[in-house]
């Protein structure tokens, strides 16, 4: 006998599941596919077996419920993931899945406390475990720190850019718009395009270097206490240090024997606090290399609705700079899907119409002011 059919909120959420899972089989094949190592591409098989078992899972679980679905197919998210992940190598992607693998644990368990008891409800507890078990095990072979349930990844390198290059790109588009609606000079148009592309890879360049130098000194700020906690309390410390070793599956006995090894050594017990209790790694950039990427990032994207007038003149160049400027706003969208979760083409979409309602505000603003001086 078949269950009562879910509410519409509730099969949205696990056809939202069922599609993940589905998407990651196919990341960790691909993942595989790319990876030069054959342990690790052994690992990633075997991940992708694991999601598969959970496609079946969902699958059972909706036909349970009255639903009879066709084989999933990749989402344009996740073919555009692989992707990148063949142009610029498995690494990428391994950061990706870690983050996707988090979420999960995230949407799991929140599934797992809205369910009423039952099979929805098992299915949910058992993929949560299972996912924070893929987790820890990208953790490892990414050899970073933490759990991305709790901290999600920021996307490093590949972020600054695509958010550099998108604010570079708005900003100036709306500057270049305005200045076309004041029905000036086109050297004028290009000399207020060029400073605007200046100045905006100038503030959003000492931006990120402040960004990360803040960052810097409040993780120097986080050590300091810690080592002082270790030196005015240290029996204290590495009963907490034990405690952290508990929480992770060691056994009792063992677990204070491990903090008692590592709290003999001063400055590896420093090192092992920061690790496992503040989640602090160590540094993978320097505030002077964020501070060039986000700037030299929002600088070419600010040049995009400048570069026409380098080499068109009157309407052609408008309308070159417009429509380069609108697939730009399409493109960035659909790459900052990345790091939001949303559909590459609905991020594309929602760019898309900022970029055109940042172009005809600028230009507007442009027209009348012109009118009133």
């Amino acid at each position: 006998m078949r269950a009562k059919a879910p509410d519409a909120a509730t099969l949205a959420r696990w056809l939202h599941h069922w599609q993940e899972e589905a998407d990651a089989a196919f990341l960790y094949r691909r993942l595989a596919d790319g990876e030069p190592t054959e342990e690790r591409r052994s690992v990633y098989r075997r991940l992708a077996e694991v999601e598969r078992r959970h496609v079946d899972a969902w699958r059972e679980l909706l036909v349970d419920h009255g639903l009879e679905l066709a084989e999933p197919r990749p989402s344009l998210r996740a073919r555009f993931l692989a992707w990148l992940g063949g142009r610029f190598g498995p690494s990428l992607l391994l950061s990706f899945l870690r983050r996707e693998e988090g979420l999960e644990v995230k949407g799991y368990l929140s599934l797992y406390r809205d369910s009423q008891p039952g099979a929805p409800r098992q299915t949910a507890l058992r993929l949560a475990r299972e996912s924070a078990s893929h987790a820890e095990t990208l953790t490892r072979l990414a050899q970073a720190e933490g759990e991305p349930w709790h901290r999600v990844a920021s996307g490093g390198f590949v972020r600054n850019v695509i958010y550099g290059f998108n604010d570079g790109l708005t900003a100036n588009f709306g500057l270049v718009a305005g200045v076309i609606g004041a029905a000036v000079e086109p050297s004028v148009i290009l000399v207020s395009g060029v400073a605007g592309m200046i100045a905006d890879a100038l503030s959003m360049g000492s931006s990120g270097y402040l960004a990360a130098k803040s960052e810097q000194e409040v993780y120097a700020h986080e050590i300091a206490m810690e080592r002082d906690e270790m030196q005015v309390m240290p029996e204290a410390e590495e009963q907490e240090l034990a405690l952290i070793y508990e929480s992770k599956g060691v056994d009792q006995e063992r677990a204070r024997e491990i903090a008692h090894e590592i709290m003999a050594s001063p400055e590896g017990a420093l090192d092992e606090k920061v690790r496992v209790e503040l989640g602090i790694g160590q540094p993978h950039t320097t505030p002077l290399r964020e501070g060039l990427i986000t700037g030299c990032a929002t600088a070419v994207g600010a040049f995009v609705p400048v570069a026409p007038f380098l080499f068109l003149e009157g309407p052609a160049a408008v309308w070159t700079s417009f429509g380069a400027s609108m697939l730009f706003h399409f493109v960035v969208g659909a790459a900052r899907s990345l790091f939001t979760g949303r559909g590459v083409l609905r991020s594309g979409v929602d760019m898309f119409a900022v970029g055109l309602g940042v172009a005809a505000v600028g230009y507007l603003v442009g027209d009348r002011l012109v009118r009133w001086l």
